[in-house]
């Protein structure tokens, strides 16, 4: 699998993680059904950023949501969005995803959503998610498909579903594809 210099989404940004058009194609409540989310899970969601999925992901456990992301602005930003819905439960991470701050089997859950084409390493950045996950745990990984469009990353950059299903079961997480839209898919996986 291919290896990146390792980047970082642009907070001036922000806005377009939750605008009207992605809430249409990518609804956060029906995407983190695939997650399958339950009152005393553990979550970490990878590359939090504002909170598109932390949030409703924190309305869907009583316990704590890890927002993991590399950017202490967009930490900021989630807060605030936090604070506005009265959301108590998620704990605020500063970290990469090539050594997540995260204590080993500390999550029973974790989605990683249009990051992993970003990192310096997929295989490095899979296996700690295999670290910080429980026996059994369940991944949901989302990202472009590998087709040119106006929005998301160049396509070089992307990521073809088939090989990104390839990768993450040579890592030894049974997985299965899913597709969501014209645009993106997923891959939900559970650890062996």
């Amino acid at each position: 699998m291919r290896t990146l210099t390792g980047k970082k989404f642009n907070p001036d940004k922000a806005h377009k993680l939750v605008s009207k058009e992605r809430k249409a194609i990518l609804p956060p409540d029906k995407i983190i059904e695939y997650l399958e989310v339950e009152a005393n899970d553990v979550v970490a969601d990878l590359g939090a950023g504002n909170g598109y999925f932390t949030i409703p992901i924190a309305k869907s456990t009583n316990n704590t949501v890890y927002a993991v992301d590399i950017e202490p602005k967009m930490l900021d930003m989630l807060k605030e969005n936090a604070v506005k819905d009265n959301i108590e439960n998620i704990n605020y991470v500063v970290s990469d995803l090539v050594e997540i701050k995260l204590e080993d089997e500390s999550v029973n859950k974790a989605i990683i959503s249009m990051v992993i084409h970003e990192v310096s390493s997929i295989d490095h950045t899979l296996n700690e998610i295999k670290r910080i996950l429980k026996p059994g745990g369940q991944l949901l990984l989302i990202e472009w498909k590998a087709i040119e469009m106006e929005s998301g990353p160049p396509l070089h950059e992307r990521i073809a579903a088939t090989d990104m299903l390839e990768t993450i079961q040579n890592a030894n997480i049974d997985a299965e594809l899913i597709d969501l839209n014209s645009q993106h898919y997923a891959v939900k996986a559970r650890l062996k």
